[in-house]
């Protein structure tokens, strides 16, 4: 039997046909009219003025913070809850990251402790260069509730939604919150251009920086001059073509990970000291479904199942790893509950790719089946 995975890429003749349109037309660089067209289509999908087509979401979230004005002597708050690159990319601007302790329901940042820390550091005179809350596997933020936080406190919100394209909250689509949003293709994202990422904004000023620095800050002159040092960030062609043809998927991708979550769901409901994380939410776009156990409760731990699951060549993945237990950020700031380090110590990411078939969907649920009759 194949292995199950994750989260791999769903990808088929239609993305064949848009990359080898791609190819035949001759733009197979960095740039070109399927670019243009990506950014286009994604801006109108998300509901922003503009996009910027990056070669990752980390370059995008670092030109984010450029363009903010993020620097040395500065600080970035986000959740401890998240995937190195959040934190990777306030470093490169030379800015220094804040953690924040996560809502135990959602592992969204904990707004109750967002607050009360904008308000000490305003008052020790910290420069805050952005809140840049993290949309924890395709649920978002509470923006209802943070937005208005950081506005009273004068802050931009960058949203970090690498892996919630195509959810919602209050109507709103994920990546159109804050001054700047930005969104990730990579393989294992809800949809991919094999590597990518997107800056998506209103800011016209915003974007027209970002993208001059995307391009290594070149000015437009005949020849190369350079007044600042730019980056080479620029997505390619080829790749974008990829994207184009996803995002026509994409509504058809979100609903059978929304499948793969409700099977979960009914696979679970009746198993003592099990929840789904984030469980309920509307706009949630299914990207990774998450169990939480507690094994006073349940009898068992998340590392048991997840080794049953291994023994058949299933994968899994505890939760992030928080960035205040990472060796390289140890001594950093944080604001603390302990809600994150209990979700990392009881999650479990479960298989949800798109493109997983029937028979492997029975496959997991079987052995999840198993598993739980020994118990």
């Amino acid at each position: 039997m194949s292995k199950v995975h994750l989260s791999p890429p769903d990808v088929g003749p239609l993305e064949e046909s848009y990359a080898l349109a791609a190819i035949r037309s001759g733009w197979v660089a960095p740039l070109g009219p399927d670019v243009d067209a990506f950014e286009a289509e994604l801006a109108e999908r998300v509901g922003t003025a503009y996009a910027v087509a990056t070669s990752s979401g980390t370059a995008a979230l670092h030109l984010a913070l450029l363009a903010v004005g993020a620097g040395p002597g500065q600080v970035v708050v986000m959740p401890t809850l998240t995937f190195a690159a959040t934190a990777n990319a306030a470093i490169y601007t030379g800015a220094e990251p804040i953690f924040v302790d996560c809502d135990p329901t959602t592992g969204n940042i904990d707004v109750d402790l967002l607050e009360p820390l904008l308000e000490r550091l305003d008052t020790e005179g910290r420069r805050v260069a952005a809140v840049l809350p993290v949309d924890m596997f395709g649920v978002c933020a509470d923006y209802d509730r943070l937005l208005p936080v950081c506005a009273r406190a004068g802050h931009p919100v960058i949203e970090d939604a690498a892996e919630s394209l195509g959810a919602t909250r209050s109507g709103r689509a994920a990546g159109s919150f804050g001054r700047a949003g930005i969104l990730s293709f990579n393989g294992n994202k809800i949809m991919t251009t094999s590597g990518g990422g997107m800056l998506l904004t209103d800011d016209a000023e915003l974007a027209a920086r970002a993208r001059y620095l995307a391009t290594q800050a070149r000015q437009p002159v005949a020849h190369y001059e350079h007044t600042d040092i730019g980056y080479n960030y620029r997505l390619s062609n080829v790749l974008a073509a990829i994207g184009r043809a996803q995002l026509c998927r994409l509504d058809g991708m979100i609903r059978r990970r929304r499948e793969l979550r409700d099977q979960y769901a009914k696979l679970f409901a009746a198993v003592p000291g099990v929840r789904l994380l984030a469980d309920g939410d509307p706009g949630a776009n299914c990207w990774l479904t998450t169990i939480v156990v507690e094994p006073a409760a349940s009898g068992w731990s998340p590392a048991e199942l997840a080794a049953h699951l291994a023994a058949q060549d299933i994968e899994t993945r505890p939760v992030w790893k928080p960035m205040h237990l990472q060796p390289v950020h140890a001594g950093a700031e944080a604001v603390l509950t302990g809600a994150a380090e209990r979700l990392f110590a009881t999650g479990l990411t479960l298989p949800s790719g798109s493109g997983m078939s029937d028979h492997d969907g029975e496959r997991v649920r079987q052995a999840i089946d198993g598993f739980l009759g020994s118990r």
